[in-house]
């Protein structure tokens, strides 16, 4: 039987804190209610979920704009690419636009985890 839907994706951070403002904050994803017992904090993005855990002596990944999209990733859909990365820019976080001309750019979280926002199609 074929997948038919992700359940969530686990995220390993150094600050939860931190992975909260960036996930919470800035990217604007609605918390999760979860009535099991793990660390961390879940979010929830149309019908999927996302974990995002501690975890010490991350190291940092380098940043080269050709490797993002090779990279393993979280890919969300936005309304307005601009906006978003403006807010991001204006926080001190790195954007790439896609290198292949697509309506998709790149950034990272403070941990490392790639995260690629591209235009919602209408």
């Amino acid at each position: 039987m074929p997948i038919q839907k992700c359940l969530h994706t686990t995220l390993l951070v150094s600050d939860l804190a931190q992975a909260e403002y960036f996930y919470g904050e800035t990217l604007g994803l609605e918390k999760a209610e979860r009535n099991l017992n793990f660390p961390g904090v879940w979010y929830q993005v149309d019908g999927y979920q996302i974990h995002i855990i501690v975890h010490d002596g991350l190291p940092k990944r380098e940043l080269i704009s050709e490797k993002w999209g090779r990279n393993s990733h979280l890919a969300f859909s936005v309304t307005d690419i601009d906006a978003l990365a403006e807010k991001l820019t204006t926080n001190g976080f790195i954007c790439q636009k896609s290198a292949s001309g697509r309506p998709a750019l790149f950034t990272q979280d403070l941990d490392g985890n790639v995260i690629e926002l591209a235009a919602a199609s209408l």
